[in-house]
């Protein structure tokens, strides 16, 4: 195991003598949801899910992520679920960032440790279980399956940050690599939970601009990205939605690597109607 570290919120709240101006942005295209949004004020709670508190960071709705939803989930000691999803047609990526977490997917037994990453196929049978000492953290990725006539389902997988071997970009001598989960020409998938990875002074060295929406967690290190017309400045714990044709880039900086976790939806027609397939 790698002297990795994930960062994570612990909620809280603000004392009383802290400025009100912050880096939280919503746009049109784009939003950053800082760090220290994820105050005690603003967290949720779940049917079925004990001793449980999350922080809601993208859902579907007009203006805002159209195919996904995502969740910082913190599980208190003896807290979890048995019936953590009521969706039978969502899919899930499960990435634990603190603590540890007991899974079970079907017949099959799991323990997660930081950098554990669990898919989860649509109707699959699951819990989730925080057995330890600690509170565990973890980001919950939530999207609804777009099934295909003639392709099966994805399966079900429980895998890890250290057990994947990043994948250099061409021509960037190492300093911007991808984490692959899934297998890029896997088409049963119709969605990519990856991490990406800039050594100091890395660079994307051009405007990408292209159909995929993206949430993006910072898990480590700091950059400046380049989101539509705007320059920001972004950290470990931050949370990024592009929406789709958004131009982006980026500058990594600070002593640390930038990585971070990147939700997109790919390996499908675009819908001819606004909103999604419509229904023959």
């Amino acid at each position: 195991m790698t002297d990795r570290t994930y960062w994570a919120t612990h909620g809280g709240h603000p004392p009383q003598t802290d400025m009100l101006t912050d880096r939280a942005m919503f746009r049109e295209a784009y939003a950053v949801i800082p760090r220290g949004t994820q105050r005690d004020i603003v967290a949720s709670v779940l049917p079925f899910w004990a001793s449980t508190r999350l922080w809601v960071l993208a859902r579907p709705m007009t203006g805002f992520a159209e195919t996904f939803s995502e969740y910082m989930v913190e599980v208190s000691p003896g807290g979890g679920s048995d019936r953590p999803e009521d969706d039978p047609s969502a899919e899930s990526v499960l990435f634990l960032l603190e603590g540890q977490l007991s899974l079970t997917l079907g017949d099959d037994a799991h323990e997660l440790e930081p950098g554990g990453y669990a898919f989860i196929a649509p109707g699959e049978p699951w819990t989730l279980h925080q057995r330890g000492e600690e509170p565990a953290r973890f980001l919950w990725i939530r999207k609804r399956y777009q099934k295909v006539e003639g392709l099966e389902t994805p399966s079900s997988f429980v895998t890890s940050d250290d057990a994947v071997e990043p994948i250099p970009m061409p021509g960037t001598e190492g300093r911007w690599a991808t984490s692959r989960f899934m297998d890029p020409t896997d088409l049963r998938h119709d969605m990519h939970v990856t991490i990406v990875t800039f050594q100091p002074g890395g660079i994307i060295p051009f405007a990408e601009t292209h159909v995929m929406e993206h949430g993006l967690y910072v898990l480590e290190g700091q950059a400046v990205y380049r989101l539509n017309e705007d320059w920001v400045e972004v950290q470990e714990g931050d949370f990024l939605w592009l929406r789709a044709f958004c131009p982006q880039a980026c500058y990594a900086g600070g002593p640390k690597p930038f990585r971070y976790l990147l939700y997109k939806d790919v390996n499908r027609h675009a819908p001819l109607s606004l909103g999604g397939h419509a229904t023959p």
